[in-house]
């Protein structure tokens, strides 16, 4: 038997905090080597999913599978599922107080047998792969935005990790910065053949990255849509909610003043 394509499976999925629902029976997959992106205007619940889909939120009802097998963040297995999974949230979130080298090795140390000079010899290799040779011993507060990502991305595929996580990753950068992150994350995807879930608003990254995107919407508390946002933004079968997040681009662009 040929191996299932869906690297990720959400099932009927709810989540909420108390009373208050976020989003009631999603279900959707992603597939082995693509880049899913989630997206939604702001309070949709993007965030929310991805910190359910890495086990840092429980959810109402529902079931999240990888590989075919139930994700149960709470049993001793989950630990093992969360190793196959490198994270980069929306502020890096580094250590401050350690420098970037530092930040890279921690997880190897704490999940690998590695000596220290295999583990020098690693970090500097994921900080080759990010474009930040040489910086190693430079600490956040000394990095750019740009460099605080990319850093951030070095310390998540520290472990070669088959799933990548992006939460809002082109969140306070210029758009060249942007678009380098875009290019290294379709890089990455590349070299380490994983699979990558980003959640964005940002248009520019949706269309650079993504091959299927799901649509949240916080007023109906549902996904209106899953497939590609180029043949999403003119399908008039797709609700007018999802087209016009995808063409606001060009409703700025006509309702912009003239430039004398």
């Amino acid at each position: 038997m040929e191996p299932s394509t869906e690297k990720i499976s959400v099932k009927d999925l709810s989540m909420a905090y108390g009373d208050f629902v976020v989003m009631r029976s999603l279900n959707f997959s992603v597939k082995r080597g693509e880049v899913k992106v989630i997206m939604g205007g702001s309070g949709c619940g993007k965030s929310t999913l991805l910190k359910h889909m890495i086990g840092l939120e429980r959810s109402s009802s529902g079931e999240i599978f990888y590989d075919g097998e139930l994700f149960r963040p709470d049993a001793t297995a989950g630990d093992a599922f969360c190793r196959r999974f490198g994270v980069l949230f929306q502020g890096g979130a580094l250590w401050t107080s350690m420098t970037v080298a530092e930040n890279i090795a921690l997880p190897l140390e704490s999940y690998t047998r590695l000596r220290a000079s295999e583990i020098r010899e690693v970090v500097e290799f994921k900080l080759s792969l990010v474009g930040l040779a040489g910086f190693g011993h430079r600490y956040p507060s000394e990095l750019s935005g740009g460099m605080r990502k990319r850093a951030g991305l070095a310390r998540a595929i520290a472990l070669d990790p088959q799933i990548l996580f992006f939460d809002e990753p082109s969140a306070g950068l210029d758009p060249l910065s942007s678009r380098r992150l875009d290019d290294l994350i379709l890089e990455l995807r590349a070299a380490l053949g994983a699979t990558v879930v980003v959640v964005t608003h940002e248009l520019a990254s949706i269309f650079a990255i993504a091959d299927s995107a799901l649509f949240l919407d916080a007023e109906t508390k549902s996904a209106l849509c899953d497939g590609n946002p180029n043949d999403l933004i003119d399908d008039p079968t797709v609700d007018s909610k999802v087209r016009n997040f995808l063409k606001r681009g060009e409703l700025d662009q006509a309702t912009a003043p003239a430039i004398k």
